[in-house]
């Protein structure tokens, strides 16, 4: 009897060692693996390796240059020479990881014979009519058109014209270096009709240190899909003045045919609204000498905020908004000017503040008083006011005048008020910010997700993420190949998508989610059912020890 209860509990014994192995076993290698997978953060690849390149990428933007040369326009011998390619490539000195080469591409031919008859007339604005006709120009091309060094289509005192198309005049010369001599009138002119280290800088204000370049270039918009543009009519004394204004025909006459010019560059919408009793919150100062009221350079500044609270158009904004305020004083301050850095009167009695939008003060006619009580009915001249705010929105997208060479003659802008190349140099100009944008977004996008392990990464995030990288590649092919406009469109997909990808609510999920806050879940669950599992485990190892040892001495 007593052998047979040992053999019992023998058995029972080996039943239970099994028994905690056949647990353990399960647990380390069933449990294990399908706990850590079904708990794991899901993160979808991502191409690091892309996105580390994009620092290093080399820009070369190019610019197709047809250079057209008039019979008697070099020597023959050169003429024979023609046609043939020159490349000019130079590097853009700034002071950016992302290095910009600015490659002129001459092509030099002759002048078929509809130029040659167009480039025979008496004014360089009819050869450029009849030029217009039979061509259409890519974006971000030129032409340039060599005349005879004798030929009465430029004035006498003049060596080259810029018009307001893609296409230029230059006097040629009869010398024996006259290609070299041309080429670099070529050069001069197509930089200011396309790529400067001004424009550029001016792009890249946001991404360049605080040096020379950056410090006062930081005026023109940031790059965006839309833009909102308010016209406001402030009256803080309605009691004295009644003042209308044609503002819905002055924007559909002079506004919209510019909009509609710049309309590639981004989508525009137009509101106006007349606010009363609206006042600036700057004081003005009393001129005794003119008997007139002055607003100092240094307080403009602080006129800008209490209006901007009464405007209420950027809080509801997806889009860059851009103010334009006229401003009738009222009585008591009236007549009001604004004086510039020197305290002279500003000519146009305006002033613009950068990525903002620009105030002009609106003084009533002194002689209005006296024909009539109060309140003095005003009509505005909007001619004049579309004029200031005209020049104020070229300012506020970076277009400015360009630093022609000398002896060079500047056509007047279209009745648009934009000239084609002008529009080229923003594309440009665009072009560059975003693709600087885009990468500094996916970097920055990288470096957080590679940092913090523990933040989910969708596939829809992914996918953005390689369409943004795609699109700066193709952009930077685009620039590389003279495509201006398509370049101009990856680029803008290039920075949604990186934005897209950034800003997606699923990056937050995890993101303040600690280890100790996992094992404070995981530990009470775990706990109860791994303790029983160790001690068993422990048990066995220490008996199967034990019996090793007895049979050792036993032998």
């Amino acid at each position: 009897m007593a052998a047979a209860g040992a053999a019992a509990t023998d058995l029972e014994v080996m039943r239970g060692k099994r028994a905690a192995l056949y647990f353990a076993a399960v647990a380390i290698v069933l449990g294990l693996p399908l706990w850590w997978k079904t708990t794991e953060t899901y993160r979808a690849p991502l191409p690091y390796a892309q996105i580390s390149g994009l620092n290093a990428l080399q820009l070369r933007l190019m610019v197709p240059v047809t250079v057209v040369f008039t019979r008697e326009s070099v020597p023959l011998d050169d003429q024979e020479k023609l046609p043939f390619t020159v490349v000019h490539e130079r590097e853009i000195p700034l002071k950016y990881k992302m290095k910009i080469k600015c490659r002129f591409q001459k092509a030099y031919r002759r002048a078929l014979d509809h130029e040659e008859e167009a480039l025979s007339l008496s004014s360089v604005q009819e050869a450029e009519a009849m030029l217009a006709e039979p061509q259409q120009q890519l974006e971000g091309s030129l032409t340039v058109y060599i005349i005879s060094e004798h030929s009465s289509l430029l004035p006498k005192d003049m060596m080259s014209y810029i018009g307001p198309t893609r296409t230029a005049v230059i006097r040629g010369l009869m010398h024996r270096e006259a290609f070299n001599i041309i080429g670099r009138r070529i050069i001069q002119v197509a930089q200011a009709m396309s790529l400067t280290e001004d424009v550029l800088a001016a792009a890249l204000a946001d991404h360049l240190p605080e040096d020379k370049w950056s410090s006062d270039k930081r005026r023109p918009l940031k790059s965006s899909l839309g833009y909102e543009i308010t016209f406001s009519l402030l009256n803080p004394d309605p009691k004295s003045h009644d003042v209308t204004w044609d503002i819905e025909g002055a924007v559909q006459r002079y506004v919209q045919p510019f909009l509609k010019a710049l309309s590639v560059a981004g989508n525009f919408s137009v509101d106006s609204q007349i606010l009363y009793y609206a006042a600036l919150g700057v004081n003005p100062r009393f001129d005794p000498a003119s008997s007139s009221y002055h607003l100092a350079a240094h307080s403009l500044p602080h006129v800008i905020n209490p209006v901007e609270a009464r405007l209420g158009s950027s809080a509801t904004s997806l889009y860059p908004v851009l103010n334009f305020l006229l401003y009738v004083p009222e009585l008591a301050h009236s007549p009001l000017y604004i004086q510039d850095k020197d305290g002279a009167p500003a000519a146009t009695n305006a002033f613009h503040s950068p990525r903002w939008g620009g105030i002009m003060v609106y003084n009533v006619d002194p002689k209005a008083y006296n024909a009539s009580g109060l309140p003095v009915r005003v009509e505005v001249d909007m001619v004049r006011v579309m004029e200031v705010f005209l020049a104020q929105l070229r300012l506020l997208f970076g277009i400015g005048q360009p630093h022609v060479p000398p002896k060079c003659l500047l056509s007047g802008p279209k009745s648009v008020g934009l000239m084609s190349w002008e529009l080229d140099r923003l594309l440009w100009a665009r072009s560059v910010e975003n693709l600087a944008t885009a990468t500094t977004t996916l970097t920055s996008l990288a470096q957080l997700l590679d940092k913090i392990s523990n933040i989910v990464i969708k596939d829809d995030v992914a996918s953005e993420v390689y369409r943004a990288v795609a699109a700066v590649q193709k952009a930077a092919e685009e620039l590389a190949t003279g495509h201006l406009a398509s370049a101009f469109l990856a680029s803008q997909e290039a920075v949604t998508s990186s934005e897209r990808a950034f800003f997606d609510p699923s990056l937050l999920h995890l993101l303040y989610f600690p280890d100790d806050q996992k094992f404070a879940i995981y530990i009470p669950l775990f706990l109860p059912m791994a303790v029983p599992i160790l001690l068993s485990l422990v048990r066995i190892f220490l008996e199967t020890r034990k019996s090793w040892t007895k049979s050792e001495k036993t032998d």
